[in-house]
C-alpha cells in the first residue's frame, strides 16, 4: 500500500476521449490526483502527469470493480474522495422491434452494470472513511424516450435510478451521488455503433428532436458542445462547493432539457 497523498483522489472511467479526458485534464489542473481508467491508452500528455494513474480494463468483467479499486488505493492510499462514471456507448436507435438481443446486453452491460457494480465496491470504501461523491454520467436520454434507442434509453434511466437510490441510501454515511444529464458534446461515442447498422427509421422519428438541439449552419450540422463545458459541472459536482446537492441531476445541454 503506498503513502497516503494529501491531494484529492478522483477514479474516473472513460479518461481516454471526450468527456472523461477533459475531466482528467479539468481535475488535474484543479489540483487533484487521477486514477483513470479506459479500455485505450490516454493521451501522452495526461499519461505523463505525475498527479495520473492509469488501468487499463475492460470495464465488464467482473474482476473490474475490484481491480480498478485496489489499484487506486495501491497508488494513492486508501483515501477515494470520488467516482466518476463517465465512460459509455451508444446503440444504434433501434426500437424494441428490431432490438437485438446481443445489441442489448452489452449496452447494459457496459452502461448500466459496470457502472453500478464499481459503485457497489467504491461505497463500501466511502462508507469506512464517511464521506465520498459520485457522479454518474447519464444522458438526455435518462429522461426522455425520443432521442435515442431502446437500450441506451433503458441504461441511461436505470443509471439515474441507481444514482437516486445511492444518494437516499448512504445520505448518512457522508455519500452523496448525483448525475449529469449531458445533451450533444463532441465525443467518439457514436462510433461505438457502425452507421450502417443503425435503424434509420427509428432515427428518423427522433430527427426532429434532435434538431431543436442541435444548431445547423451553412447546411452543416453541429457535431455538439466541448465537452470541457460538462467537465466544469462534474468537477463541481465531485468537489465540497457541492456539498448541498444529493441526488441531483444536472441538464448540460443549452435548455434542451425544457422540452
Amino acid at each position: 500500500m503506498s503513502q497516503q497523498t494529501e491531494k484529492k483522489i478522483a477514479i474516473i472511467t472513460g479518461v481516454s476521449s471526450g468527456i472523461g479526458l477533459a475531466t482528467t485534464k479539468a481535475f488535474l489542473s484543479a489540483g487533484w490526483a487521477v486514477f483513470g481508467v479506459d479500455i485505450s491508452p490516454p493521451p501522452s500528455d495526461i499519461a505523463d502527469n505525475a498527479s495520473f494513474k492509469f488501468v487499463s480494463v475492460n470495464l465488464t468483467e467482473a474482476s473490474a470493480p475490484h481491480n480498478i479499486v485496489s489499484g487506486c488505493q495501491a497508488a494513492y492510499g486508501s483515501r477515494i474522495d470520488a467516482l466518476l462514471n463517465i465512460a459509455g456507448i451508444m446503440d444504434g436507435f433501434a426500437g424494441v422491434d428490431n432490438l437485438q438481443d446481443s445489441d442489448w446486453d452489452h449496452v447494459i452491460s457496459v452502461n448500466l452494470t459496470a457502472p453500478t457494480r464499481l459503485m457497489r465496491e467504491v461505497v463500501k470504501v466511502m462508507k469506512e472513511q464517511n464521506n465520498g461523491s459520485i457522479v454518474n454520467v447519464c444522458s438526455k436520454a435518462a429522461v426522455s424516450g425520443a432521442v435515442s434507442g431502446a437500450a441506451y434509453t433503458a441504461s441511461k434511466h436505470g443509471l439515474l435510478g441507481v444514482t437516486k437510490n445511492t444518494a437516499w441510501l448512504y445520505k448518512d454515511d457522508g455519500i452523496r451521488c448525483n448525475a449529469i444529464l449531458p445533451g450533444g458534446f463532441t465525443t467518439n461515442i457514436h462510433t461505438s455503433v457502425p452507421t450502417g447498422s443503425w435503424d434509420m427509421a427509428s432515427l428518423g422519428k427522433m430527427k426532429p428532436v434532435h434538431d431543436t438541439h442541435y444548431n445547423w449552419r451553412e447546411g452543416e450540422k453541429s457535431q455538439g458542445a466541448d465537452p470541457a463545458l460538462a467537465a466544469e459541472v462534474l468537477l463541481y459536482l465531485a468537489s465540497d462547493a457541492s456539498k448541498g446537492l444529493n441526488g441531483s441531476a444536472l441538464a448540460v445541454d443549452n435548455a434542451w432539457s425544457t422540452i
